[in-house]
């Protein structure tokens, strides 16, 4: 069944490599279809991989490999929401180790350029609690790249 809402992320030929380390790196993740160009197009010939259709943590995605005239940026993210300083290592290195790059608050970019902040739920936790404690895990979080759990529960007790 072809889903209601589907985000949809340009790529400029990498989809489908793209879609496969999401697969591999996250939970309730895989590849559903590969679509194939039924003739040539701007960006590539007949037979090349135009779609990828992929779940990131259950997200339906299509990954189009449109060519190089429009690339990624920060004004969308997948925010993985993470338990543990364990899980936020994780994804954060998966990322980051792969040809990614830091970034300041949680945020990193994948090596195709899409953006991830990797946020542990003691963070929104505490900018949801408002007032002196969410000032103090604010303020905590501004000194990072990526987020430091016991740092964070620290300003949250103060």
């Amino acid at each position: 069944m072809i889903p209601k809402n589907t985000i949809c992320l340009w790529f400029d030929k990498d989809a489908e490599e793209a879609a496969n380390f999401y697969a591999a790196t996250f939970p309730d993740s895989k590849i559903s279809s590969v679509f194939n160009a039924p003739s040539d197009f701007p960006s590539g010939k007949k037979g090349d991989v135009l779609t990828v259709e992929f779940t990131v943590f259950g997200i339906p995605c299509v990954g189009l490999n449109g060519g190089p005239t429009f690339k990624q940026s920060e004004a969308f993210s997948f925010q993985i929401a993470t338990d543990t300083q364990e899980e936020t290592d994780e994804y954060w290195n998966a990322i980051v180790g792969n040809g990614g790059q830091e970034s300041v608050c949680g945020w990193c970019k994948d090596r195709w350029g899409v953006s991830w902040q990797i946020t542990p739920r003691t963070l929104i936790e505490a900018l949801a609690a408002g007032g002196a404690e969410a000032e103090r895990a604010f303020n905590a979080m501004m000194t990072m790249k990526k987020i430091d759990v016991a740092a964070i529960d620290a300003a949250r007790k103060g």
